[in-house]
């Protein structure tokens, strides 16, 4: 028998016996994994103590993993769901998340779990019970300037939590619902929204003021003086009859108290029609209010999606999302000076006054509560603004503008706000062709730039002491992602955590600590705890995967450059044969991601768990897989995001067709022996390589695919093509089903038929079109009670059933023929 650590040889292999124990030195126990390979399948796992040189051991029974297509499309329910929404306690000794423990059925919804920091224990189940009692806790909200409470909404109502003893105090109960709760600056006062309306409560006697009067409109009219026949009458019953005469006065009196009451209140503000209040946001002096509105498009129709398999017997339509270049929702922005009420309109997108913005957001206001920041975002997405508004005046000053040819956009799109007791503020901006961190004073002056290299600022916030800046970054490798801290006037960098993968970290109350939920390529994302400090060792809170899967041997893929037709290295990850002991077949197959900007390739677990196992079968039974970061995939700059502007199916199918070169140039691979599978964006590119670059694959399936971008929906669309209606072009030479004609080779189409996302009437039309067209090696397979993304196992394991059955027919060679020239590679 030959003893190794796990954490050293990585996952224990299929087919081999696993012994798992401690070793324990001078009358204390310490913790070693360690194997026993055997050539039988697993079969045991022994949990081993040794104490003072006392070794025992209790064989559990583990279940041998089924590497199958039914199996592996159990998805969370066999790899676990990850901790998400993870809260620390205000005292920093508890950890809580939403997760549900290995094996958990698939129709489960997560629950609340919770589990010590300091570790050596199993997360426990909150008890519904209990969850009002510590809702409070698990919320963030804003922290007092002494850092002694937080104020914090939790299910609809107010409570201050005193820190760090998490002490919680309840401000409101009722059946209206308080949210976005903030500290005035003297820290005396909470300020909360309420049914569209700013309220403040006194924290010493509970007193609660209404701030706005902001009502439905439209605003009501004076009654209007009669005219003409009705106005004669009127005049000549005030002359005949005191009693009318007595009445009349009586009223203008009656209206005369009631304005001068109005006087003392709040100055009523009345909403358009089809417009309600988006956000509001109150300065921490109550002198000034910013609110933001959205006007409902009323002339915008709404797709209607059929949805058959129901309760009732009958179909039942969902009406869902408009199509791009439809009536687009709109909206204001406004400065009311309180108490007075008195409104004032901003223009925030200096440059279009007859557009709404596209999205505004309030990024804080100063500590002194003088200045607010806004961010703002033209409707043609090519502009984008932080202005400065002065509570005082009103005024409104630009500090920064960002402009694109194409759209404005990337990683961290909208950070940004205070710091330095309002003498600095801070954001992101890939002003450079990179996402990085810039700060200025409030006048827009002394512009510093903190962070700069072709790596990406993902995300940041200041830290509790608002000493430092907390950043996670691309900045090790595009490849990880990590979390650093570098002080709030720049230098140097501090690297956190070490340990390659993918980490998003939660910093404890007192800054001592983080909560790290970490992933390798091979491993999905556990909970672990870690001092504050560089290097320092982690300690796994949880563990999600059930004992099968993760007694099997997952791979960690290597991460290759493909050269592409225009010079540029595309990254890719690479399943080849060889990597699980198994024979090539002739064939390769490349997996294309969805959601167009979305980061693929990494050394941390893929969004793609199932398609991150198939690939690994699919390697299994001898095809060489390419996973590709195509030209418009994240974590690469601002060139690599918008290479797709005005043509889908460009730069970005070029990169997929130059993994079929690579296939043939580095695997001996036929080009129509490669195929080509993915959903979504996925399945749009699968559409037009089949369609457009058919020499260069054998087949194709295309899983919930967009086959004509006019048909999807406004803000992800219009922000790469443009509008339907002013860019016909880019609509046409971005669609599929313009070139179906070009069909060639086997294509398999899926869709669930009640995706609210891209619609079933996608896969229709396109359907109808490859049948006018006299096209006959296609199929679609229809699944009823399926949306954008598979729910139920049944469907997924018939889907990739599908795709694994057409690879076979039409890609893979049997035999000593199958051998690769370039698998040695």
């Amino acid at each position: 028998m030959r003893l190794q650590g796990i954490s050293d040889w990585g996952l224990a292999d299929a087919g081999l016996a696993v012994w798992v124990g401690r070793v324990g030195l001078a009358g204390s126990c310490h913790s070693l994994e360690f194997v026993m390979r055997s050539t039988g399948r697993i079969s045991l796992i022994v949990s081993s103590l040794v104490c003072g040189g006392v070794v025992s051991a209790q064989p559990l029974a583990t279940k041998a993993f089924e590497f199958s297509i039914p199996s592996i499309m159990r998805g969370p329910e066999l790899y676990g769901r990850e901790p998400q929404r993870v809260q620390w306690s205000a005292d920093g000794r508890w950890l809580y998340f939403q997760w549900n423990p290995p094996g958990t059925d698939w129709r489960e919804p997560t629950h609340l779990y919770r589990v010590r920091a300091s570790g050596g224990s199993t997360p426990e189940r909150v008890p519904d019970a209990q969850l009002d009692s510590v809702s409070a806790l698990l919320e963030t909200g804003d922290l007092a300037r002494d850092r002694r409470s937080r104020v914090v909404s939790a299910q609809g109502d107010l409570y201050i939590v005193s820190l760090p003893s998490g002490a919680v105090r309840r401000l409101t109960e009722t059946v209206a619902e308080e949210r976005d709760p903030h500290f005035s600056a003297d820290g005396r006062r909470v300020f909360f929204v309420r049914e569209n309306n700013v309220f403040s409560i006194d924290l010493d006697g509970g007193l609660v003021r209404q701030l706005t009067d902001v009502r439905s409109g439209p605003a009501p009219k004076d009654s209007a003086k009669a005219e003409g026949q009705r106005g004669t009458l009127e005049e000549q019953q005030r002359e005949l009859f005191d009693v009318i005469r007595d009445r009349v006065r009586a009223d203008s009196v009656r209206k005369a108290e009631q304005k001068a009451r109005e006087a003392l209140r709040v100055k009523p503000f009345y909403l358009g029609t089809n417009e309600r209040i988006a956000s509001l946001s109150v300065s921490p002096t109550a002198n000034a209010l910013l609110l933001v509105t959205s006007v409902t498009a009323d002339k915008a129709t709404q797709t209607r999606v059929p949805n058959y398999v129901t309760t009732s017997g009958y179909t039942e339509e969902l009406t869902v999302r408009t199509k791009v270049g439809d009536a687009q929702s709109g909206g204001r922005v406004a400065y009311m000076k309180l108490p007075s009420g008195d409104l004032t309109w901003l223009q925030v997108v200096p440059a279009d006054t007859t557009k709404p913005p596209s999205q505004v957001t309030t990024l804080g206001w100063s500590d002194d509560g003088s200045a607010a920041l806004i961010f703002a975002e033209a409707r043609n997405y090519k502009s984008r603004y932080i202005h400065k508004f002065e509570a005082a005046t009103g005024k409104l000053e630009t500090l920064d503008t960002l402009r694109d040819s194409a759209w404005v956009g990337g990683p961290c799109y909208g950070c940004g706000g205070w710091y330095d007791g309002g003498k600095r503020v801070w954001f992101v901006s890939e002003a450079d062709g990179y996402a990085h961190l810039y700060t200025m004073d409030p006048n827009g002056q002394d512009r510093r730039q903190l962070t700069s290299g072709k790596w990406e600022v993902t995300g940041a916030q200041l830290s509790a002491d608002k000493r430092s800046f907390e950043l996670h970054t691309s900045e090790a490798s595009p490849f990880e992602q990590h979390f650093y801290r570098m002080p709030v006037a720049g230098g140097s960098r501090e690297r956190i955590t070490t340990k390659a993968g993918g980490h998003n970290v939660v910093v404890s109350p007192d800054g001592t600590l983080l909560a790290d939920v970490y992933s390798s390529a091979n491993r999905p994302p556990e909970l672990f705890v870690m001092p504050y400090r560089a290097g320092a060792a982690a300690t796994q809170l949880t563990t999600s995967p059930t004992a099968e899967w993760l007694a099997f041997h997952w791979i960690t893929p290597e991460i290759v450059r493909i050269p592409a037709s225009d010079g540029v290295q595309v990254p890719a990850r690479i399943y080849r044969p060889k990597d699980v002991g198994a024979q090539p077949n002739g064939a390769g197959v490349i997996f294309v991601h969805g959601a167009g900007y979305l980061h693929n390739v990494h050394n941390y677990w893929s969004s793609y768990s199932r398609e991150y196992m198939f690939n690994q079968y699919l390697a299994s039974k001898g095809y060489v897989v390419l996973d590709i970061d195509y030209r418009g995939s994240a974590g690469y700059g601002r060139d690599w995001r918008t290479a797709i502007y005005r043509w889908m199916g460009g730069r970005d199918l070029q990169d997929n067709v130059d993994g079929s070169r690579y296939l043939q140039k580095e695997f001996g691979i036929d080009p129509e022996r490669v195929g080509i599978y993915g959903g979504s964006y996925g399945g749009f590119i699968t559409l037009m390589a089949l369609f457009t670059e058919p020499k260069h694959f054998g087949a194709g399936a295309g899983l919930r695919s967009v086959t004509d971008w006019a048909h999807y929906n406004h803000p992800y669309t219009a922000r790469i093509l443009n509008q339907p209606q002013d860019d016909s072009i880019a609509y046409h030479r971005s669609s599929p089903i313009y070139f179906a004609q070009g069909l060639e080779d086997p294509l398999l189409m899926a869709h669930g038929m009640v995706d609210v996302n891209v619609h079933f009437q996608d896969i229709v039309r396109l359907t109808q079109r490859l049948i006018e067209l006299g096209k006959t090696n296609w199929e679609l397979a229809p699944y009823p009670v399926e949306d954008h993304g598979f729910v139920r196992p049944s469907s997924w394991a018939d889907e990739y059933r599908r795709i694994f059955e057409l690879f076979e027919t039409h890609l893979a060679k049997r035999g000593p023929a199958a051998a690769n020239p370039g698998e040695h590679k």
